[in-house]
């Protein structure tokens, strides 16, 4: 707003380059909405004289990114009946089960993928698996990956996970430095970047209230 009051039309004209344009960026999810729905139409017709495993794929990723995750599962169920045997389509499947609560199968999905290639999804992968070690009680092996991310991949989402999973486990200390982390993750990303990311650091600041100052 300073920028506008002292430069006039020509600082109002920054300030939208600045600001308001990279804004527009947010606006792509909803696109995308209206263009995966029509896309499911289509695909879903297609599937019902093609059911090819690469249909099958298609519609559990669409339903995957509208996050029905039970339609997502049971399309990546038929792909892999069908013969799929990619990689993507076993780890999408174990996101869904974990999305759904079934960690059990969210681990016998996304743990080969893991051991083979810890850094599957740029890490994401081992998060997602660290997370499902988590729910079934495998607190060693959750905290050794969730580590093991932080090590390589400090995204807000990841930063966000790992403290949660520390404050579950009554390490304060340890939950809030993870926190300290996330906040200063939110001062050094562009400005842009922290709208996108805003969600985690909501969440992380509510997290730190409810750890206990004392503890």
């Amino acid at each position: 707003m300073w920028i506008i009051f002292i430069g006039g039309a020509i600082g109002a004209i920054v300030y939208i380059i600045a600001e308001m344009i990279p804004d527009l960026g947010l606006l792509r999810g909803t696109m995308q909405g209206y263009h995966r729905k029509s896309r499911i139409q289509v695909v879903e017709a297609a599937i019902v004289d093609n059911p090819s495993v690469a249909n099958l794929e298609e519609l559990g990723v669409l339903y995957f990114d509208q996050k029905n995750y039970t339609r997502a599962s049971d399309y990546f169920n038929r792909a892999i009946a069908t013969r799929a045997d990619s990689e993507h389509t076993f780890y999408r499947r174990g996101l869904c089960a974990l999305e759904l609560g079934d960690a059990n199968a969210a681990i016998a999905d996304i743990e080969p993928i893991i051991k083979a290639d810890p850094k599957f999804d740029y890490w994401n992968g081992a998060a997602s698996l660290a997370s499902a070690y988590s729910k079934v009680g495998r607190n060693d092996e959750a905290d050794s990956l969730y580590r093991k991310v932080i090590e390589n991949s400090t995204t807000p989402q990841n930063l966000f996970n790992y403290a949660a999973f520390l404050a579950a486990q009554n390490r304060s200390g340890d939950a809030r430095s993870v926190l300290d982390q996330l906040m200063q993750k939110k001062r050094t990303l562009p400005r842009y970047m922290q709208r996108v990311e805003r969600p985690w650091f909501r969440k992380g600041k509510s997290l730190a209230k409810q750890i206990p100052a004392s503890a």
